[in-house]
């Protein structure tokens, strides 16, 4: 077979091969243009594909080396990033104050690079949940609960949404499509539900599984500090060991300016049991209660104030960590 692609309206089909090389009609907008050759046009397409892959790094490795040669003090400035499509973070300056301020409380960590980079799609699927999560935790809860009984398919029920949350929940789910996030996706009209069928990809698993609101925050937090132009070096799963054997994992850390530590515990759910966890966690790091965070997504702002007051933590919900950010920056 040969491939027929209309240049005006894009229309693109299969045709028989004794068409190769001919000029014919498109069937939509009846444009003329070259039938081609499968292979020649699938090989054209792959190397304009490398090419253009190709430019994108090195604009990328550009914008990083101009945000390393703006840095103060091994601090990244951020105002000539895009946070949300970036490998800057995974850089060796980033990470330089936050190993250091690790090594002077004599703690072990070890951190994870890649858990920064925000080149894919993690961070743009978790800010699309995280804004709307009254909404659409429906729908990664379901994927969650499908998935760790070990399923691929997933019904999402419109029937009990009104017009606009029913639209909100099928943009959502084609933008875990069009992201790869699922491997399939279908809407079907008459019975009012949409079918995703699931990726068994590890990363993916985690994504749902509760790593998203780790994504969430940490965008959340990077855009703040770069619209108030505020040096800040980041981590994401940070694994720490302190004196005695005891081993943690922090969501997220930040050392802001060089001197303020942040840390971010996200929890959703049943969180009351880790508590205790982190009251001894925050002890270890010897940071205030105003800087160590128990982000609880789906909390009541009630709930987040009245327990504030009862503990040596700071609660927050998705919508008022920045609130809180605001008093410690």
């Amino acid at each position: 077979m040969a491939i027929f692609r209309c240049n005006k309206c894009e229309h693109i089909r299969e045709v028989e091969i004794n068409y190769v090389g001919q000029s014919v009609k498109c069937p939509k907008c009846k444009s003329s243009a070259m039938v081609h050759d499968t292979i020649t046009f699938a090989s054209a397409l792959i190397n304009r594909n490398r090419s253009q892959t190709q430019e994108l790094q090195e604009l990328r490795n550009k914008l990083t080396d101009k945000a390393v040669s703006k840095s103060d003090g091994g601090e990244l400035s951020l105002q000539d990033i895009d946070i949300y499509d970036t490998n800057t973070f995974t850089q060796k300056n980033n990470f330089a104050p936050l190993v250091q301020w690790f090594e002077e409380k004599k703690i072990k960590a070890q951190i994870d690079p890649s858990a920064v980079d925000t080149s894919g799609f993690f961070d743009e699927v978790a800010l699309l949940l995280g804004q709307n999560f009254s909404l659409l935790s429906q729908v990664s809860n379901q994927i969650k609960y499908v998935q760790n009984k070990g399923y691929t398919n997933v019904k999402i029920d419109l029937s009990k949404k009104n017009k606009k949350q029913s639209k909100q929940i099928r943009d959502f789910c084609k933008t875990l499509y069009d992201y790869s996030f699922v491997a399939k996706y279908h809407f079907q009209q008459k019975e009012n539900f949409v079918r995703l069928t699931l990726q068994r990809a590890p990363k993916i698993k985690r994504f749902f599984n509760g790593i998203w609101m780790e994504w969430f925050a940490l965008v959340e937090v990077l855009k703040f500090i770069k619209d108030n132009n505020v040096s800040a070096a980041c981590a994401r799963s940070v694994e720490v060991s302190f004196a005695g054997g005891i081993d943690n994992e922090l969501d997220l850390f930040f050392l802001v300016n060089g001197t303020t530590p942040i840390c971010i515990e996200c929890k959703s759910g049943e969180f009351r049991h880790d508590i205790e966890k982190c009251l001894s966690l925050r002890k270890r790091l010897k940071i205030g209660k105003e800087q160590f965070i128990v982000c609880v997504f789906g909390l009541s702002d009630k709930q987040a104030q009245g327990m504030t007051s009862m503990y040596e933590l700071t609660f927050v919900n998705e919508s008022t960590l920045l609130e809180h950010i605001k008093t410690i920056i």
